[in-house]
C-alpha cells in the first residue's frame, strides 16, 4: 500500500498514512480534531496536498492531477494579425494622400486621356505642352561680288529673301519699306533718323499706278529716277545720289489692303559697290492734304 500526506481541515498540520486508511476517522495530533481522511491520490507523484473533511461533512473532492502544459506556439496568428494591421494602415494612408499621389503620376507622365474625378465626372488631365520651335536666325547679308553686284541687268537674279545688300561698305538689311508721295523708302529700323538705306524717287507716283508694274533702269539711261544712298558715318549722317549710271530692277504686286509688294535688284556705281537685292512689303501712306 502506498503512503501520502493530506491536511487537517482546522490547522493545516500535514498527516501522513497510506491507502488503506481513506475513510477512516482519526484526530489531528496538534488540534485535536477528528478527520476523516481523504481518498488517497491517484498518483504516487503527489504535487498539491489534499485536506482531510470533519465527520458529518462532505469529503473534499479529490484535485484533478497536475500536469504542466506547454503553450503552443502562436507566432503564425500574431504574425497574420501584425500583416493584418499592416495592410490596413497601407491601405488608409493611400485613400488620405491619393490626390498628391495621383497628382505626382500625372506630372511624371503627362497624357491625353480622361480620368475620373472625386464628384465621379471625367476630367480632362493637361498634357505637356510641346516645346517652343527655335526662333529663326537673322537674315545676313552677302558681300558684294560678281554675282550680286553687276550693272547688267541681263545677269541680275533678284533672291526670293528679304532685300539685303550693302550700303557704302556697309551691311544692310531691310526692316521697313513705305511707299509715300511717289517716293518708296527702303530702311533699317522702324522710325527715327534713316541712318541706313535707300530711297527712290518716281516723281509723285502714286501707288495705284505702280502696281503690277515692272521698272527696269539701265546703265545708259540718260536719266531716271533718283536713287539716294543713307549710310552712317561715326555720328554723322550722310547721303549720295545718283540719277543715271545705275542698274535697277522693280517688280510691283498687286495692292493687297494698304500695302504693295515688290521685288528689287539695284546697284550703284559708287567704288564700295553698293547693291541691294531680294523682296519687300511697303506700308501705302498717303499725302496730308494741304489746308
Amino acid at each position: 500500500m502506498s503512503e501520502f500526506k493530506y491536511a487537517c481541515p482546522v490547522c493545516g498540520q500535514h498527516i501522513k498514512c497510506d491507502s488503506s486508511q481513506a475513510g477512516t476517522k482519526m484526530e489531528c495530533p496538534t488540534c485535536f480534531q477528528k478527520i476523516t481522511v481523504p481518498q488517497a491520490p491517484s498518483t504516487d507523484d503527489q504535487k498539491f496536498i489534499i485536506t482531510g473533511t470533519k465527520p458529518g461533512e462532505r469529503p473534499a473532492p479529490n484535485i484533478p492531477e497536475y500536469r504542466e502544459v506547454m503553450p503552443e506556439n502562436n507566432f503564425p496568428l500574431v504574425a497574420m494579425v501584425i500583416v493584418l494591421v499592416l495592410v490596413c494602415a497601407v491601405g488608409a494612408a493611400v485613400f488620405a494622400f491619393r490626390g498628391k499621389i495621383f497628382e505626382s503620376s500625372a506630372a511624371a507622365a503627362p497624357t491625353n486621356e480622361v480620368a475620373s474625378g472625386a464628384s465621379g465626372q471625367p476630367t480632362p488631365v493637361r498634357a505637356q505642352a510641346p516645346p517652343k520651335p527655335a526662333p529663326a536666325p537673322p537674315p545676313v547679308a552677302p558681300p558684294a561680288n560678281d554675282t550680286n553686284w553687276t550693272l547688267n541687268l541681263n545677269a541680275a537674279v533678284i533672291p526670293d529673301a528679304t532685300a539685303a545688300g550693302r550700303i557704302h561698305g556697309q551691311d544692310f538689311i531691310i526692316e521697313r519699306a513705305i511707299l509715300m508721295n511717289g517716293m518708296l523708302i527702303l530702311r533699317t529700323g522702324r522710325g527715327g533718323p534713316l541712318e541706313s538705306g535707300v530711297t527712290i524717287n518716281f516723281s509723285g507716283a502714286q501707288a495705284e499706278a505702280l502696281s503690277g508694274e515692272s521698272i527696269n533702269v539701265g546703265t545708259n539711261a540718260s536719266r531716271a529716277a533718283g536713287v539716294t544712298l543713307h549710310w552712317k558715318d561715326g555720328d554723322q549722317l550722310m547721303s549720295g545720289t545718283f540719277i543715271k549710271g545705275y542698274a535697277l530692277r522693280l517688280d510691283w504686286g498687286q495692292i493687297s489692303g494698304n500695302r504693295l509688294p515688290g521685288k528689287i535688284y539695284l546697284c550703284a556705281p559708287d567704288e564700295t559697290k553698293s547693291y541691294v537685292a531680294g523682296t519687300f512689303n511697303a506700308d501705302i501712306r498717303k499725302a496730308r492734304p494741304k489746308r
